[in-house]
């Protein structure tokens, strides 16, 4: 199939299309950024999700759809909900009426924390439930895949270290740990963050886009996470852990504040017996000390490419 990604500039879309490529389908991506990385060797379409000519005009010229471009940030998207809400809920239904026009398969990727009263939970959460009633009502063949968070090479860091918009847990520890700064966590990283490799999250957003294209249209999200559930602390000793035995002097941890928008305490770990619908083991998802190894040794190859540490002034 020649499958439109929409955001396939981005983090997981990336993995999406090269796990596509590698089952033999043609990535199509779909993306507004007015830079896309030289290297992609893939077709690339201009075009915005909140344009719904657009979004018809992806539909026109591919066989599927996986819909991954939304506005990003849990406490990024509280004091301005506006662009989540209009992005993530408007692209959500341009997504859905192009390939309900088209009779196209697709996949919707859904957000882990769910529950959560931030902008960009709630936008993205009622889309999936536009995804049921379009399924329901429209005919459509779109399966939801609900993902936590996503981890790997490539994941952009924010400020001081990289230009990311979002604070993401993996690239934010592992660049202050790597640079020998104090890691901060938020209400002490008693969240629950349950991790998964991305390659793991593009295997079952591409698996269940072939399910669709079968014209089986699942009664349950697929969620991808891990079989144990682990905190933002645990997490973030595991990589000081791994930084330490690669000679990168150990560094604390600093408490701060819960952020707007998080819950602390939160244990809602992922289904993950619903990775067997779609030809998926869940024993097969990488183990989280093994992907976290590969991801903190490609953040110390890609240093002063991909990111790199402030610098101090004298």
């Amino acid at each position: 199939m020649k499958v439109g990604v929409t955001g396939g500039n981005g983090f997981i879309g990336r993995y999406v299309c090269e796990e596509l490529a590698s089952r033999g389908h043609v990535p199509l991506l779909f993306d507004h950024r007015g830079h896309v990385n030289a290297d992609i060797p893939w077709e690339v379409m201009r075009g915005d999700i909140r344009d719904a000519i657009a979004m018809t005009e992806l539909a026109a010229h591919c066989d599927a759809i996986v819909h991954l471009a939304a506005v990003l940030g849990t406490q990024e998207t509280i004091s301005n909900p506006r662009p989540a809400a209009e992005t993530n809920l408007m692209g959500g239904l341009n997504f859905l009426e192009a390939v309900a026009q088209y009779d196209l398969p697709g996949v919707y990727i859904c957000v882990g924390n769910h529950w959560m009263d931030n902008s960009y939970s709630i936008s993205k959460t009622a889309v999936e439930r536009f995804v049921r009633m379009f399924n329901a009502h429209r005919g459509t063949k779109v399966n939801n895949v609900r993902v936590v968070n996503a981890y790997g090479p490539r994941q952009q860091a924010a400020p001081p270290f990289a230009s990311g918009k979002v604070r993401k847990i993996t690239p934010a520890v592992i660049c202050r740990a790597l640079s020998g700064m104090p890691v901060e966590l938020y209400g002490g990283g008693t969240q629950i963050s349950d991790m998964v490799w991305v390659g793991d999250v593009a295997r079952a957003l591409v698996a269940s886009l072939e399910k669709a294209a079968e014209g089986v249209v699942l009664d349950h999200v697929v969620e991808v996470g891990p079989t144990r559930s682990a905190t933002i602390r645990e997490v973030a000793e595991l990589i000081i852990d791994l930084c330490e035995a690669r000679g990168y002097p150990r560094v604390p941890i600093v408490d701060l504040p819960m952020r707007p928008g998080e819950t602390p305490d939160t244990a809602v770990t992922a289904q993950t017996k619903t990775l067997l619908s779609v030809g998926i083991e869940p024993s097969s998802l990488v183990p989280l000390d093994e992907g976290m190894a590969r991801t903190v040794d490609w953040f110390i190859e890609s240093r002063g490419v991909h990111w790199d540490a402030p610098r101090v002034t004298p």
